[in-house]
């Protein structure tokens, strides 16, 4: 199970409450105070965030979890990637305050990308001033994440009845709708249950409720909402419930054991969103979550049409790399079949190497067990190989030709590069090594050589700080960082595309050769999309399915690998600007070369030069930039300038609000989901959300911008929303894509690249 949402949503501490609460440790860590299992990295600990992803095996009750804490931020989407691949569900986080936020929806469509139906919706940090439990469920239907969220819990915020008059903010209790029974927590974070009684006129005797109670009136609707909005997606639930006698209180007869396998069988067929909600921070609702996580998320056998034998043939996906002073290269490892054993010898399918396994690691964050064997369905990690890198297929030596491949991790487009300078000559094959190397444990950051000098492309600013620093501090190589540039691409020209194979001529001995090879090349037809394998392209090979990149060529000197590797140098550097191409969909139909008098590695240098010369014909076609979606917080007095600036560098504003929940989607044009079979519980039952208080700090005076701007505008707007907002504003972004820019603001990036 992973643990994903946009950053600042509790992640990293909901996995210490997990971890506290599951006695795997003593006393929990603070994200403020550095002190946090899973974010162990110097610059995790410096910044606060999470930059890389950490896998924890947890055991609770009768299961064990293999729980991968993620990164928030844009930036580091790469380890949501390779998260999302590998994991069978996944408890989605947002901040009740917030609501649906831009990274939130990032990390939703991650785990659709991946198959990853199953979910667990959990609404954090209700203890805060302005949390709204109703306002978040609102959200969910507004930003369409899932037309049927099903609450299985209702905050009690206190069990004060005066703190409802007051509007204080808190959370101290849970009432379970499934199981009938009440969770109270006290300041040390221990909890106490109680079972409700059946009858809904003895709810006010319980002595668990003070007298009056305002959510007390609730229990029966909610909890009757929940069987007859459940009942909807279960034949078998819904003449259970026919069955019942007409009384107030026949609902609440139904006992847990009848409802929660239809409430599981709706989760694993993603029919529901099961929502849950509480505090992280002071761990309620912590035990709550990992009870309802085990009994609704998939393990392992409910993924897969057929459960392998212990003998079945092994098959393991590579999920990520990382590299250790001590223990060397750490391959993360999912085993979809068979067992793997230590000391034995696999096969990397993806690159036709054999490697061989030295050590087994169960990880706990960067403390480490040494194991054996991994067995089906295990997380786990392997020493020892040297050529493995983020989505390789791992197997047997002795496969057979029906092994098939197990789905590759694509990593984000780059949207941002800067040049690294070593300091020295003899410092240029340690910082190309460190370079490498860092690439293989990041796929999302990529290196390339362009007129002499080395540039490294990212996801962003903070990405490549990161970069900068990972460089210094774990590979000890000297260097200097150029300044950072926005990575611009290139679409195809207007002009007409010669039909006609495309020849190249060479000698080889002394003797002239002619290589042809023959492509159809055009530009995007509307509506098109381009292969993310392809940075934005479509390479088709002869038989009209995708080409696969070289890299993933059992075989390297496979002709059609070689056409692949020249095509992929050709698209990665126009001829016009130098910058990568998009939007070319490119057809490979036949070729021809003296294979008995050159290697086929020739094909790499003729389908580059021909490609390269198809598009030098067709002329420089329209330059793109990277946009991103922008929401900028303010106080009121400083939101004029803040607008202001905004639309000085070229930013779309398309919404204010008050506060992001329920808040407009850039994206999408359609209406929000719509609330009928939805149970929604009365805006009291958060009473900080309604306050005059609340109202006056959050909503009244600060004000939220939703924009979309060119993100080369916005490299500097930190310092700029600083000083005018008085150091006051907070802005998030979120990549939007390429878009095409006009004719003017062509001629500029032409002359800022020294190309015009």
């Amino acid at each position: 199970m992973a643990l994903v949402a946009h950053i600042d949503s509790g992640k990293t501490t909901l996995t210490e409450s997990i971890l506290l609460k599951s006695s795997y440790l003593t006393t929990a860590g603070s994200v403020d105070t550095g002190s946090t299992i899973t974010d162990f990295l110097p610059a995790e600990r410096e910044r606060g965030i999470t930059i890389q992803s950490a896998s924890i095996p947890v055991v609770w009750r009768n299961w064990t979890f293999n729980l991968i804490d993620t990164p928030g931020h844009a930036d580091f989407g790469m380890e949501v990637e390779s998260a999302s691949r590998v994991v069978d569900g996944a408890v989605v986080l947002i901040d009740s305050v917030e609501g649906v936020e831009a990274q939130t929806k990032g990390v939703w469509r991650q785990l659709d990308r991946y198959g990853v139906g199953s979910r667990i919706m959990f609404l954090n940090k209700l203890d805060r001033p302005g949390a709204s439990f109703r306002s978040s469920l609102v959200s969910l239907l507004s930003h369409r994440l899932h037309p049927k969220p099903m609450a299985l819990a209702l905050p009690i915020a206190s069990f004060d009845i005066n703190d409802y008059s007051k509007a204080e903010p808190g959370i101290q209790g849970l009432v379970d709708l499934v199981n009938w029974e009440v969770w109270k927590w006290n300041q040390d974070g221990d909890s106490v249950r109680h079972p409700l009684p059946t009858d809904a006129n003895q709810l006010e005797k319980t002595g668990i409720f003070p007298e009056n109670h305002p959510i007390i009136p609730y229990l029966v609707p909610a909890r009757t909402a929940l069987l007859d909005n459940l009942s909807m997606f279960s034949d078998d639930l819904m003449e259970r419930l026919l069955a019942l006698p007409s009384t107030p209180s026949a609902y609440l007869t139904v006992p847990p054991q009848d409802v929660i396998p239809h409430l599981r069988a709706a989760t694993l067929r993603n029919d529901i969103l099961p929502v849950l909600c509480g505090s992280a921070f002071k761990h309620i609702g912590t035990e709550l979550l990992m009870d309802y996580v085990g009994a609704l998320l998939p393990s392992p056998v409910d993924v897969i049409e057929k459960v392998p034998s212990a003998k079945a043939p092994l098959r393991v996906l590579a999920w990520k790399v990382s590299w250790d002073k001590r223990k060397g290269w750490m391959t993360f490892v999912r085993v979809y079949s068979g067992t793997l054993t230590r000391q034995s010898v696999i096969m990397n399918a993806t690159r036709n190497h054999k490697e061989r396994v030295s050590k087994l690691l169960l990880l706990y964050a960067n403390q480490t067990e040494e194991v054996e064997t991994l067995s089906f369905g295990s997380v786990g990690v392997i020493l020892g190989l040297l050529h493995t890198r983020t989505g390789d297929t791992l197997m047997s030596t002795k496969r057979s030709e029906d092994d098939d491949y197990l789905r590759d991790i694509v990593p984000p487009p780059p949207v941002m590069s800067a040049s690294v300078l070593p300091q020295s000559h003899s410092d240029l094959g340690p910082v190309q090594e460190a370079l490498n190397s860092l690439s293989r444990t990041d796929p999302s950051v990529r290196i390339e050589l362009q007129e002499g000098q080395i540039l490294v492309h990212g996801l962003g600013a903070l990405h490549l700080e990161i970069v900068e620093s990972r460089l210094r501090d774990e590979w000890n190589v000297n260097f200097e960082f150029g300044k950072r540039m926005v990575s611009y691409r290139e679409g195809p020209g207007p002009g007409n595309i010669d039909p006609k194979p495309g020849s190249w001529k060479t000698e080889m001995f002394g003797k002239p050769f002619t290589i042809d090879v023959d492509l159809d090349v055009r530009a995007f037809k509307e509506g098109e999309k381009g292969d993310p394998l392809w940075d934005g392209n479509v390479v088709l090979g002869p038989n009209g399915r995708p080409l696969p990149l070289a890299d993933n060529f059992t075989d390297q000197d496979d002709p059609l690998a070689c056409i692949s590797r020249g095509i992929s140098n050709a698209l990665s550097s126009s001829p016009h600007s130098n910058f990568p191409l998009s939007n070319v969909h490119i057809q490979v139909n036949k070729w021809r070369y003296p294979s008995q008098a050159m290697p086929a590695s020739t094909l790499a240098g003729a389908s580059a030069y021909i490609l390269r010369e198809i598009l030098r014909v067709a002329g420089m076609g329209p330059l793109m930039e990277p946009y991103i979606r922008m929401k900028v917080t303010v106080n009121e007095e400083s939101l004029g300038k803040t607008m202001k600036d905004l639309t000085e560098h070229s930013a779309e504003v398309f919404d204010l609000a008050a506060s992001s929940v329920g808040g407009a989607d850039m994206d999408e044009d359609v209406a929000p989901y719509s609330e009928d079979g939805v149970y929604l519980p009365p805006e009291f039952l958060s009473p900080a959300s309604s306050s005059s208080a609340a109202r006056n700090s959050t909503a009244s005076l600060r004000r939220s911008i939703h924009a979309v701007a060119p993100l080369s505008q916005m490299l500097n707007f930190s310092s700029r929303l600083r000083a005018l907002s008085g150091g006051h504003g907070v802005f998030e972004m979120a990549n939007a894509g390429f878009r095409e820019v006009t004719e003017g603001r062509k001629l500029e990036i032409l002359k800022e690249m020294g190309r015009a």
